[in-house]
């Protein structure tokens, strides 16, 4: 083992080529503070799980071993948190970070200047450097090394969630710095009126014309998609990052469980 061996790193820096890239992503978010639940969306054959450090009850040092679990499996982790938190979750180790309801291509590029540090391509950085943190694996991968691995290397998507961002798509897409964009579509759903209908005609054109702005400014539109069919119909409007929801699975699967026990014939075995 060397010291440049990437694959030693803390930090995993495969995800913006992989946003970049023309394949279809297909990730999950995990609301729940364990890292066996990481591992097992890993060896699931998940491209990336999404943290979610914004609705999730995950302290930090639950999400910093979440994070450690998500590298010795070998899957890209995104942490979903408030902007507040982007520092110490990037220091920790995050390949990326969503951040939610970004409405504006300001608030966009504030956004940039948190996650990149200042020189190396961002001249306009702003993110404080300490290389004691897990990242740069506690000094073993300090200094400019580090710093342009992660400018290189860290992903930054931004949420729309609102008309308003709907309607600022094409711009907030355009900025510099932001990797991807994603149509949360249940908040988006609610800020139109219509509680967490999708399919209510109004919030389905929204996410499209959504999707739509946002791959045509070049940039990775993804959203949820809790079907194959969902993927299908999202990525005919130009999305290719695509996530599902752990809690509803394990709670589908676990119905079906329950189910199933209540149809089968007493003393049968299992």
């Amino acid at each position: 083992m060397t010291t440049e061996d990437p694959s030693h790193h803390p930090l995993d820096t495969r995800f913006p080529a992989m946003l970049r890239s023309d394949k279809r992503l297909s990730g999950i978010f995990n609301a729940l503070p364990c890292p066996g639940i990481i591992e097992m969306c890993a060896y699931a054959g998940f491209d990336f799980v999404i943290i979610d450090n914004e609705h999730g009850s995950a302290g930090l040092e639950t999400t910093e071993n979440m994070l450690r679990a998500a590298r010795a499996s070998g899957i890209v982790p995104v942490v979903r948190c408030l902007p507040h938190d982007i520092s110490r979750v990037l220091d920790m180790g995050a390949s990326a970070v969503q951040i939610p309801m970004v409405n504006t291509a300001a608030q966009a590029r504030t956004l940039v200047q948190q996650v990149r540090y200042p020189g190396l391509g961002h001249s306009g950085g702003k993110r404080g450097s300490a290389f004691s943190s897990r990242a740069a694996g506690y000094g073993a991968f300090g200094g400019s090394a580090h710093t342009q691995r992660s400018n290189k290397g860290i992903a930054l998507i931004v949420m729309l969630e609102t008309p308003e961002a709907v309607a600022n798509a094409s711009e907030i897409a355009s900025v510099e710095g932001v990797d991807a964009v994603f149509v949360g579509p249940n908040d988006l759903a609610y800020s139109m009126g219509f509680e967490s209908n999708w399919a209510e005609p109004q919030v389905a054109a929204a996410i499209e014309q959504a999707l739509r702005a946002v791959a045509k400014a070049g940039k990775c539109a993804g959203t949820i998609a809790l079907t194959a069919g969902d993927q299908s119909k999202y990525s005919a409007m130009g999305a290719r990052y695509f996530a599902t929801v752990s809690t509803s699975l394990i709670t589908r699967a676990f119905k079906q469980a329950a189910d199933s026990g209540r149809t089968n014939e007493p003393g049968i075995a299992y």
